[in-house]
């Protein structure tokens, strides 16, 4: 079993299948886009094992917690670690996680995004280390997301030849 493998088993986490789009929503772009030794991740939001959007949905400050909100980011890495392996194969390929575009769905006057987007953060850093899995950031606040998910975030990662 792959390295990273072995660590999302260690850690009882599951990678989800691609989303399961709401019906009759087409979704006509890739998820990862392979140029050279970059792969780069489309805005993916957080899903349940099965591919589903996860609950809950809102905006943080109104409807739903940091707690909740850092839960829904660590549930998007999944989603976009999930795509990134039926991209690249095998997820030991990444030798650097580069830049993180994290957005939060937010109520007027929150300002907590950053704390949300660390439950991406604290994942992609405890699965790949210091080295490949510091990466620069942002977080951004917005009104609206698509589907009243909590929180998107897109990437960029560098990769190795198989």
């Amino acid at each position: 079993m792959a390295r990273i493998e072995q660590r999302l088993a260690a850690l009882g986490l599951v990678l989800p299948p691609s989303v399961t789009p709401p019906p009759g929503v087409v979704l006509p772009f890739q998820f990862v886009r392979l140029i050279g030794r970059r792969a780069i991740v489309s805005g993916h939001g957080p899903l349940d094992a099965d591919g589903q959007i996860a609950a809950p949905l809102g905006k943080l400050g109104a409807e739903l917690t940091v707690e909740q909100g850092y839960t829904a980011a660590r549930l998007t890495g999944l989603a976009m670690l999930g795509s990134l392996q039926r991209a690249l194969g095998d997820l030991d390929r990444i030798t650097a996680w580069t830049r993180v575009f994290g957005m939060v769905a937010s109520a007027p006057g929150f300002q907590q995004q950053p704390a949300v987007i660390n439950g991406f953060s604290d994942l992609i850093l405890a699965l790949f280390g210091p080295e490949v899995g510091a990466h620069a950031r942002s977080a951004v606040g917005m009104a609206e997301l698509p589907f009243g998910i909590p929180v998107e975030i897109e990437g960029e990662v560098g990769f190795d030849d198989a």
